[in-house]
C-alpha cells in the first residue's frame, strides 16, 4: 500500500485527538473510495457527451434562474 501525506486545519486535527479510537486513514481511504466513485460515474455518464464547458456553463446558469424563479414564486 502507498502513503500519502493529508494535511488538515490544526482545529481540525484537535478535534481528530479527541476519537483516537477511530482509524482516520480509514475514514480516509473510504471518502477518497467514494469520490472516486462518483467520478468515475460521471464519466460514464458524460462520455458520450457533446456539450462543451461553455455549453454546460449556459446550461448551468438558465437553470439556476429558472430555480430562483420559482422559489420567488413560491414566496
Amino acid at each position: 500500500m502507498v502513503s500519502i501525506t493529508l494535511a488538515v486545519p490544526e482545529e481540525m486535527k484537535q478535534e481528530m485527538d479527541k476519537f483516537q479510537d477511530i482509524n482516520w486513514s480509514a475514514v480516509a481511504r473510504s471518502a477518497i473510495q467514494k469520490k472516486l466513485s462518483l467520478l468515475r460515474q460521471f464519466r460514464e455518464f458524460t462520455k458520450d457527451s457533446t456539450l462543451t464547458e461553455e455549453d454546460a456553463i449556459e446550461l448551468g446558469r438558465k437553470v439556476k434562474a429558472g430555480m430562483a424563479k420559482r422559489h420567488k414564486a413560491l414566496q
